[in-house]
């Protein structure tokens, strides 16, 4: 069976400096014509900064959505056409005071693909330097340091509620058991 959609007509409701929604006609499998609601997104990356104790760099802070802090891997958006690996070393740097030597590309995640088109590229990052960290005027961090163990235990207890961390700590942890990284 074929499962594509295709898109017939596309119209603007909103379009802000993080994302634009839009009210999509789209012809489904059958030919019956169905609205879709389409958050579009420039995409983002999130880093996984290991530390040579195996540690991992989280930062604490305040997501406006949920009316709570929250504690992720360091991360941030994609600006207009950058470099995904690029957008990683900025985000580790400006949220951690951090450059790595190297960088191992986690995958991509779709974070909410029933409505939003943005891709997390998701990174682990080794070697680390540290220097001073240089938030955004409008970020408030708090900085972490947690053994992998931990992170991934608090995760499973439902303690670490954000996806991208998630996602790519439970990869590195699985990658560090293989031996792979």
């Amino acid at each position: 069976m074929n499962l594509e959609e295709k898109k017939l007509h596309s119209e603007i409701k909103f379009k802000g400096k993080i994302i634009t929604v839009c009210l999509d006609d789209a012809e489904i499998p059958g030919g019956a014509v169905k609205k879709r609601e389409v958050v579009r997104h420039g995409g983002g990356v999130c880093v996984v900064p290991i530390t040579e104790n195996d540690e991992i760099l989280t930062v604490e802070q305040f997501r406006y959505p949920y009316m709570e802090v929250l504690e992720e891997v360091p991360a941030g958006k994609r600006e207009n056409g950058e470099d995904p690996l690029e957008c990683g070393r900025r985000e580790l740097l400006e949220e951690t005071g951090c450059t790595a030597d190297r960088f191992v590309l986690l995958g991509e995640l779709y974070p909410s693909p029933g409505y939003c088109s943005e891709i997390i590229f998701m990174y682990a990052a080794k070697g680390l330097h540290y220097g001073e960290s240089h938030p955004d005027d409008d970020e408030f961090l708090n900085l972490k340091k947690t053994p992998l163990k931990d992170l991934t235990e608090k995760i499973l207890s439902g303690e670490i509620k954000d996806a991208k961390t998630q996602a790519a700590v439970l990869k590195v942890n699985e990658l560090k058991r293989q031996g792979k990284l």
